[in-house]
């Protein structure tokens, strides 16, 4: 389960695989996860202004979920953990942080949901460190 994945069927279904989970995790990691990994107050903030206990340890986890998890998506690295972690992270932003907002302010969190459920259940697929781990 940790390294696994059956991937698709042809080296073809593997590179759309391939390509999506680079684009989703390093998107995922640079445009969201590294500036909270710099500036994390606000994301802390944000976990105590939601009411979740121990707002330091969630926030923290939802930093490192974007950055770390999207890092590890991108090279095909504990890929079903990874997208998991990312997973969680945009229930909570869909449903928690942007709750009361229009679908259009949600329609990201969700986007990277659906990704995170194909990688769930696909794993990182051939062109994954998984793949060179499982050999």
């Amino acid at each position: 389960m940790l390294f696994g994945g059956a991937g698709c069927a042809t080296n073809l279904g593997d590179t759309g695989l391939f390509v999506v989970r680079v684009f989703a995790g390093a998107s995922m990691a640079i445009a969201h996860g590294l500036g909270k990994v710099q500036s994390p107050d606000g994301v802390v903030s944000g976990a105590d202004s939601l009411n979740f206990p121990l707002p330091i340890l969630f926030g923290w986890a939802a930093i490192l979920s974007e950055f770390l998890g999207g890092l590890f998506l991108a090279l095909g690295l504990m890929t079903r953990l990874s997208a998991f972690f990312v997973g969680t992270t945009m229930v909570v932003a869909a449903f928690m942080v942007h709750g009361s907002d229009l679908y259009q302010k949600k329609e990201l969190a969700f986007a990277y949901l659906a990704m995170m459920i194909l990688f769930l259940c696909t794993g990182g697929g051939r062109f994954s460190v998984d793949s060179l781990i499982r050999k």
